[in-house]
C-alpha cells in the first residue's frame, strides 16, 4: 500500500498572496499546505480520503491517473467544496467514481452539489455511485475499509484505518470504542491544528498525547495551522516517533 499526502493543511493554514508570516514567506515547501487530503493506492484501488477546494490541482500535482473512490470524513467545506472535479476522471477512464459517505454528508452533498444528483442530466455532470456508510467495515475491491468515528467538538465524523494505517482529522475526542479499532496500527495520522486551545480540534500538546495513547510505530500529523509554525522548527520539539506531515509526503506500507 502506497500512502500520498494530497495535503496538510487547513483554510487558516495555505498559502495567501500579500500574507507578512513567517510561515507564508518561507521558502521551505514543506511549508506550502493545500487542504487536507491523502491518496491510498492499494493493490487493486486507488482511493482519495477527501477533496476539498484544492482537489483538481492536488490531483494534478500527485500526477494521480486513476480514481476508484472517495472517502468522505465529514460535510465541512474544506473537505468536499472539489467533488466537481472528479469530472476529468469520469470522461478519461470512463467509469463513474464510488463516493461513501454517511447520511448527513449525503444531505449535505445533495444540496451542495444538487445537479449532481437531479432527475434531469445532462452531457458532463460528475458521475458517482454514491454509497451511505456508518460505523459498520465494508469493503472497496479487496481492500477492507473500517470507519472510526470521532468528535469535532459535538459533531461526529469518521476516520478510517486501512490494514495498518489509520487517518484521523478534525478530531477533538475520541472515544475508547473508536481508539479500541486502532489497536495495533502501525501509521497513524492525526490532526494537530495549533499550539493554542481550540475548540474543535486537537492542539499540538494533546495530538502528543493522543498519539503516545494509540501507540503506533509512526505517528504524521495533519491538517497544520499557520499558527503552529515553521515545519524544520515544530519538528524538533516532537518525539522520534512523531513527525508533521507535507504535501507530497509519500511512503510505502506492507
Amino acid at each position: 500500500m502506497r500512502i500520498t499526502f494530497l495535503g496538510t493543511g487547513t483554510s487558516q493554514g495555505i498559502p495567501v498572496i500579500g500574507c507578512s508570516c513567517v510561515v507564508c514567506q518561507s521558502t521551505d515547501k514543506r511549508d506550502k499546505r493545500l487542504r487536507v487530503s491523502v491518496l491510498v493506492e492499494t493493490a487493486d484501488k486507488t482511493i482519495v480520503i477527501d477533496s476539498g477546494p484544492d482537489f483538481r490541482y492536488q490531483m494534478l500535482r500527485a500526477g494521480v491517473k486513476d480514481l476508484d473512490a472517495i472517502l468522505y470524513t465529514h460535510e465541512h467545506k474544506d473537505h468536499i467544496a472539489g467533488l466537481d472535479d472528479i469530472r476529468p476522471f469520469n470522461y478519461i477512464l470512463k467509469k463513474r467514481i464510488d463516493i461513501y459517505a454517511t447520511e448527513r454528508v449525503e444531505e449535505a452533498l445533495k444540496r451542495e452539489f444538487q445537479y449532481i444528483f437531479s432527475e434531469v442530466k445532462y452531457h458532463g455532470l460528475p458521475q458517482i455511485n454514491l454509497h451511505i456508510i456508518n460505523t459498520e467495515s465494508f469493503n472497496i475491491g479487496n481492500t477492507k475499509i473500517v470507519p472510526i468515528e470521532v468528535m469535532h467538538y459535538k459533531l461526529p465524523i469518521l476516520g478510517y484505518r486501512i490494514g495498518d494505517f489509520t487517518y484521523i482529522t478534525d478530531a477533538k475526542t475520541i472515544s475508547d470504542e473508536s481508539l479500541e479499532k486502532m489497536k495495533g496500527t502501525k501509521v497513524l495520522v492525526l490532526n494537530a491544528l495549533q499550539k493554542e486551545n481550540h475548540i474543535s480540534h486537537l492542539t499540538f500538546d494533546e495530538a502528543i498525547e493522543m498519539a503516545e495513547k494509540i501507540g503506533a510505530e509512526t505517528t504524521y500529523f495533519t491538517h497544520i495551522s499557520h499558527n503552529l509554525g515553521l515545519h524544520a522548527e515544530v519538528e524538533k520539539e516532537l518525539p522520534p516517533n512523531i513527525k508533521l506531515a507535507f504535501d507530497g509526503l509519500t511512503f510505502e506500507l506492507d
